[in-house]
């Protein structure tokens, strides 16, 4: 996977546009975001609306939209949320690039939210074609580490067949495992959201729609922080 890419979710202008004054203009811009979405109003018109009032540019209006969060949504999440004590020989099923991506925004000192349903999320993307980083390894086996300290039995996970890159990134995460001795699966779906929720197993995402549509899911990165396993460039917009 060459690419000049050598970290992930770093922008030149993170530094300005998520600094404490602008922080504490998304904390407000989330309250009233959050408002709405938990008042049926529509996603779309509402981050329009509070973004034009905060005077918010593209990249801070990706961080309101992944920070908010309506409050039966919010109910919902923090219900079904489990404790680590819950993986000890258990299954978990991976959103793979969403977990793999966080971890390696993370390790870069790229901006990690911390967001109004207790998640962390990351306002990196991939366009389509995913490039490893430097902390791509790192973070696979970090990931790793962790499970096997949660004593997890088995890891499978899921990742994006349309996107590119994802069968070498497939090979190189089972490599890993069989040279940890983890017992891990990966598989290449069209729609990995929709075959997560469908096993009825351990969810590890912060996507909400995947949180919202499974019985139980994992908080990796509030663990990873918690543990002091990782530290990370967190701003709390919730």
């Amino acid at each position: 996977m060459p690419n000049n890419q050598r970290h992930r979710g770093q922008h030149s202008d993170d530094v300005k546009i998520f600094n404490e004054k602008w922080v504490a203009i998304l904390q407000k811009a989330v309250n009233d975001l959050s408002f709405l979405l938990s008042n049926g109003y529509a996603e779309k018109s509402s981050l329009k609306l509070v973004g034009d009032r905060y005077k918010l540019n593209a990249r801070q209006r990706q961080a309101l939209l992944r920070g908010s969060c309506g409050d039966q949504a919010c109910s919902y999440r923090i219900a079904h949320q489990l404790q680590p004590a819950a993986l000890q020989g258990a299954e978990v099923v991976v959103d793979g690039y969403n977990l793999l991506i966080i971890t390696e925004v993370a390790l870069s000192n790229g901006i990690i939210l911390a967001c109004k349903d207790k998640c962390y999320r990351d306002i990196a993307s991939i366009h389509g074609t995913y490039k490893r980083v430097e902390e791509t390894v790192p973070a696979i086996q970090l990931i790793g580490s962790t499970f096997q300290q949660l004593g997890v039995s088995k890891v499978h996970w899921y990742f994006d067949s349309p996107v590119s890159n994802s069968g070498r990134l497939k090979q190189m995460l089972l490599d890993e495992a069989t040279q940890q001795g983890w017992a891990w699966e990966a598989e290449l779906v069209y729609n990995p959201d929709k075959a997560l929720v469908e096993t009825g197993k351990i969810v590890v995402s912060s996507d909400g729609w995947v949180i919202d549509n499974s019985k139980h899911w994992f908080n990796m990165m509030a663990y990873l922080l918690d543990q002091k396993l990782l530290v990370a460039n967190v701003k709390d917009v919730g």
